[in-house]
């Protein structure tokens, strides 16, 4: 009986792999499953709602971009014309704006003032010798025909008067030589302007020649710009250009002058700009001498196609818009873009005026997308924000 129970093991199992097999075959190939294999794949879903924009024709100002120091219009030394006298009293110091014919300093003008009575005294003394000399010379003159002097005499007076009126004529010379020291002992502002730097220093005894203050006549600064010689006939006298100072404050100025030579190390050129006095005058005027600043030409205007600046895409370096095509997928295409006017970016080439492209949204989509395109309002811009949103989550 104990071998009989072992022997029906095998079987057991036998008949229960041969169960097995069958269950799994009528599965795979019952009418349900072939039903289910024949059954069409679901609807693909949009990657994204995006709105979409065709290009639109504008004109866009031309501009030439440069760089360059702002500098003085003209720069004026104001110089010591005393020779050996003391500095009493300085009356600017640097950053005061000051008119033609302003005291700038004064000199003692204690040596001056004995040396310009001296000469005068002098002339009086010329004068009253010349006097005396004019009327012996007159008297005889008129005792010339009696015979009651001679020739000789008569000929050392009338020299006599002659050397009278040279030694009054020396006298007054001498004394303009006092009255023009006694004007050097006040130093003037030779045309309006600012004080940009002083070395005069009270007490100091100054020679002839030593610069006291140094001066921008008129307060007018001009900025420098470096323009390379291939962009120098596009430039005339006249042209208008923006320049930027360091805080970010705009002026408007004009082409003065073009430098007539080209530098032979850089090949660029300076080209001098006038900037408004508004922005060069006071303490706290945007522009300095000294600045570097950065500035644009306007060169007028030119037709240009644009597209909104959310529809360009930069990727590894280069810019590419989305077009979308007519089976609602998108296209990567590359383009070239050029000027930017606010919210517009100019495109050169790479782009039909009739192309639809994809302006919200364009950052998230790649190549051959499937997309939802709606109309550009505030409830579209919100869906396709949370759409783009959760393709950058994944």
């Amino acid at each position: 009986m104990k071998t009989l129970k072992t022997s029906y093991k095998p079987v057991a199992l036998a008949l229960l792999a041969i169960f097995t097999a069958g269950v799994i075959g009528m599965t795979l190939f019952s009418p349900a499953s072939h039903a289910a294999s024949d059954a069409k794949p679901a609807t693909a879903k949009p990657a994204l709602t995006v709105t979409t924009a065709r290009p639109e024709a504008a004109r866009l100002p031309i501009k030439l971009a440069a760089n360059g120091n702002v500098a003085a219009w003209q720069e004026a030394s104001v110089s010591s014309q005393s020779n050996g006298l003391r500095l009493a009293e300085v009356r600017v110091n640097v950053g005061d704006v000051v008119k033609a014919g302003d005291v700038l300093a004064v000199f003692a003008a204690e040596t001056v003032e004995a040396d310009l009575a001296q000469a005068r005294a002098a002339l009086q003394e010329a004068e009253a010798n010349a006097a005396e000399a004019v009327a012996n010379a007159a008297r005889a003159r008129s005792l010339q025909n009696t015979g009651a002097l001679s020739a000789q005499q008569i000929s050392q007076y009338t020299t006599a008067e002659q050397s009278a009126n040279a030694r009054i004529a020396s006298a007054k010379a001498a004394l303009s030589s006092q009255q023009l020291r006694m004007k050097y002992t006040r130093v003037v502002a030779p045309d309006s302007g600012v004080i940009t730097a002083r070395s005069a220093t009270v007490g100091a005894v100054s020679g002839t020649g030593t610069e006291l203050f140094r001066m921008i006549l008129q307060s007018r600064l001009e900025w420098r710009a470096e323009v390379v010689a291939a962009d120098l006939r596009q430039l005339k006298p006249g042209t208008t250009a923006s320049v930027k100072a360091a805080n970010g404050s705009v002026a408007s100025g004009k082409i003065r002058m073009i430098a007539p030579t080209v530098d032979a190390q850089t090949r660029s050129a300076l080209v001098y700009v006038d900037l408004p006095a508004s922005a060069a005058s006071g303490k706290d005027a945007p522009f300095k001498a000294g600045m570097f600043a950065s500035g644009q030409f306007d060169l007028g205007t030119s037709d240009a196609i644009t597209v909104p600046q959310q529809a360009i895409v930069v990727r590894d370096g280069f810019s590419f818009v989305f077009r979308l095509n007519a089976d609602n997928h998108v296209s990567q295409i590359r383009v070239q873009p050029g000027r930017r006017l606010g919210e517009r970016i100019e495109v050169l080439s790479g782009l039909n005026s009739d192309t639809q492209v994809v302006v919200r949204g364009a950052g998230f989509l790649n190549d051959g997308d499937l997309v939802h395109n709606v109309a550009d309002t505030a409830a579209a811009a919100k869906v396709a924000s949370k759409e783009a949103t959760k393709v950058a989550a994944k």
